[in-house]
C-alpha cells in the first residue's frame, strides 16, 4: 500500500484551478512530481483565494487551461490510489472540473473516496508538518502535495 498519488489543487475561485500538484510515490518512494499553473474559466479570480496562495491573474494569462493539462492528470491519477489532505475539496474540485469540460470521472478508475491524511492526523496541514518535521511552502500546490505524500507513509 505504498504505491499511490498525492494531488492538490490551488483554485482561483469555487472550483475553478489556478494550479495543481501531483506526486506519485511507488514503494514508499517518491518517483514523480507535477505541477502546472493553470488558467481557470476567464481567468476569474476571487480576492479571498489570491490571500490564500498569492496566484494572480496575470501570473495563469499565458497558462495552459484545464482540458489542456487534464492528460497530466489523467496519466498519473487512472487506476492509482489517490491522497489528499483535505479529500473532499480536492475530489470535488477534480469532479466539477472535469464536468465542466465534458470529462468522466468514472474513466480516471479511482475510488469515489480517496485517502485522506487530515482524516489520518486530525490536524491541518501545515500542524502535521510541524509535527513530523516535513518542509512545506503552504498553498504552493506542488509543496502541499508532497507534503501530503508524505505524511501519507507515516500512516
Amino acid at each position: 500500500m505504498n504505491n499511490y498519488t498525492a494531488i492538490d489543487f490551488e483554485t482561483a475561485e469555487r472550483h475553478h484551478i489556478c494550479a495543481v500538484g501531483i506526486v506519485t510515490v511507488e514503494n514508499g518512494e517518491i518517483v514523480d512530481e507535477f505541477y502546472s499553473l493553470v488558467k481557470p474559466p476567464q481567468n476569474k479570480y476571487s480576492p479571498f483565494t489570491i490571500r490564500v496562495h498569492g496566484i494572480y491573474p496575470e501570473d495563469t494569462a499565458n497558462s495552459p487551461n484545464f482540458k489542456q493539462i487534464y492528460h497530466e492528470i489523467k496519466k498519473r491519477l487512472q487506476g492509482k490510489t489517490v491522497v489528499a489532505h483535505n479529500e473532499s475539496f480536492d475530489r470535488n474540485v477534480l469532479k466539477k472540473s472535469m464536468a465542466d469540460n465534458g470529462l468522466d470521472y468514472s474513466e480516471l478508475n479511482i475510488s469515489e473516496g480517496w485517502e485522506c491524511t487530515y482524516k489520518i492526523h486530525g490536524q491541518k496541514l501545515n500542524l502535521c508538518c510541524q509535527k513530523f518535521g516535513i518542509e512545506l511552502n503552504h498553498h504552493e500546490a506542488l509543496s502541499d502535495a508532497r507534503a501530503c505524500a508524505l505524511l501519507y507513509l507515516k500512516r
